[in-house]
């Protein structure tokens, strides 16, 4: 069972007592992610993530790390497009300290320049290394180009020009007109004993900073191109079509759709270009939804000289599911893989500290595992074939190859 409770300041906790478990996992997820950063701020979200385990009034960056080391837990964060988290995982005996640990981090982060001189060569070498990656690269090239000029388009990691620019006022400016109490979720799940609530309501109840409104533009969908060539043994190529919000009552049909489309080993692209044509080890599909809109996105990547065919044979399945639809068995199976994939991938603590954190924030609700369940049985073969109506649109292309 999921409990809400919001504090006088406006922050919420989110707690999930999994009483079967040893473990327990604990987040702070604030509703400030790359899309709310201007363009001179881009990267600073992610890189304020970095620096609040540079250390604080108390605990040195080193400190931080060994108390989460002494106590056997993991402790990490990661910044998204439209949030930020910061989490730990514990035995549940060690919750209050993992609490306490992170609201330190939050709360009381010094941000001196000598540190943030050196993590910002960490993050540079950070988008070094991704962009060593062509696999990956070649999804952060596809958003540049169907959102251009936004900052859902905007690399999370930044540039190197706007990251040369962050100074500790910069970093205390952003926080203080993003990261607001009413912003605030602390999601909890695991073996949750009474005081580690009582202690998160201490820890967090006296926050106060002004709430200000943070209007965000919802992106318009542009089917650009971006071809880049670097040394590479394969060429990589992404397509982008227009998907749906996360609030959209049919994100359950998208799902169903997308595995049918590319998400498991029968979908497919996987049977078309994999076992058949023998084209590329890893293809793929998915849909990436935010709080305003979607992006359904296809991967595909082989050798240079296969990659015009590669190319072809994406755009065919594509457009052969368009024309021709899907089939019930196929919406059968699909919602089947769904509802397994979903069961036995929210099995843990860490996973279900997530999964609340990340509602309550977009979406503001919590359902049960039943009502999810029962959201992707009520899934019919029209609303799938519905959606495709947005897979008929010309993608964005993005590809990356050898010259």
């Amino acid at each position: 069972m999921i409990t809400t409770e919001r504090l006088n300041n406006g922050v919420r906790i989110i707690s999930e007592n999994m009483p079967y478990v040893r473990s327990l996992s604990i987040g702070i997820f604030v509703h400030a992610g790359s899309r709310d950063e201007l363009p001179k701020e881009n990267g600073l979200t992610h890189f304020i993530e970095h620096m609040l385990f540079k250390g604080t009034q108390t605990r040195s960056a080193r400190q931080i790390a060994e108390e989460f080391d002494r106590i056997g837990g993991m402790s990490n964060a990661y910044t998204s497009k439209e949030y930020t988290s910061y989490h730990a995982k514990v035995l549940d005996h060690h919750a209050e300290q993992a609490a306490e640990i992170l609201a330190d981090m939050f709360f009381n982060s010094l941000m001196r320049e000598e540190d943030i001189l050196k993590e910002r060569q960490v993050v540079l070498e950070e988008i070094s290394m991704s962009e060593d990656m062509p696999d990956d690269d070649v999804h952060e090239q596809l958003w540049k180009v169907m959102y251009p000029g936004h900052s859902v388009g905007a690399s999370i990691l930044g540039t190197e020009e706007t990251l040369q620019s962050f100074t500790r006022e910069k970093i205390l400016d952003f926080m203080e007109r993003h990261y607001t109490p009413d912003r605030v979720v602390i999601s909890v799940a695991g073996n949750i004993q009474p005081a580690l609530i009582r202690r998160i309501r201490q820890l967090f109840g006296g926050f106060s900073r002004k709430a200000i409104g943070q209007p965000v533009q919802m992106p318009e969908f542009t089917p650009g191109k971006s071809i880049r060539t670097r040394d590479t043994e394969q060429g990589h190529i992404c397509l982008g079509y227009p998907g749906i919000a996360i609030d959209d009552q049919k994100i359950y049909a998208m799902a169903v759709l997308n595995n049918i489309a590319g998400g498991t080993m029968s979908s497919r692209l996987f049977q078309e270009i994999r076992e058949e044509h023998g084209l590329a080890y890893s293809v793929y599909s998915y849909h990436q939804a935010y709080q305003d809109h979607g992006t359904f996105a296809v991967y595909g990547g082989t050798s240079n000289s296969q990659l015009p065919e590669m190319r072809d044979r994406l755009l065919d399945v594509m457009d052969t599911m368009v024309k021709t639809g899907v089939t019930a068995s196929e919406v059968s199976d699909s919602k089947e893989q769904l509802k397994g994939s979903f069961l036995l991938g929210t099995e843990g603590s860490g996973t279900r500290m997530d999964q609340n954190g990340r509602n309550e924030l977009l979406l503001g609700e919590h359902l049960t595992d039943e009502e999810v369940i029962r959201r992707i049985d009520s899934v019919s073969d029209q609303q799938v074939s519905s959606l495709l109506a947005l897979l008929s649109r010309q993608p964005a292309v993005s590809v990356i190859r050898s010259e």
